[in-house]
């Protein structure tokens, strides 16, 4: 992931920042605890097409 782009880059629903998973090719929102998707290298940042972490998923984590 492009870290310029990812600094540009805010949830779409809280608008807070976004932090990249490499271990599951996502960017994670800490607040929301949703994970979007990077598909062939373009962020998937619907709300419907994000997944919902539980509160232990390690991607929360750091």
């Amino acid at each position: 992931m492009d870290t310029k782009l990812l600094d540009l880059l805010a949830c779409p629903l809280c608008k807070s920042p976004l932090h990249y998973s490499r271990g599951t090719d996502e960017l994670v929102c800490r607040a929301d605890k949703l994970a979007f998707l990077i598909r062939d290298g373009i962020p998937v940042m619907l709300e419907e097409e994000a997944r919902v972490l539980a509160s232990d998923d390690p991607v929360l984590g750091g």
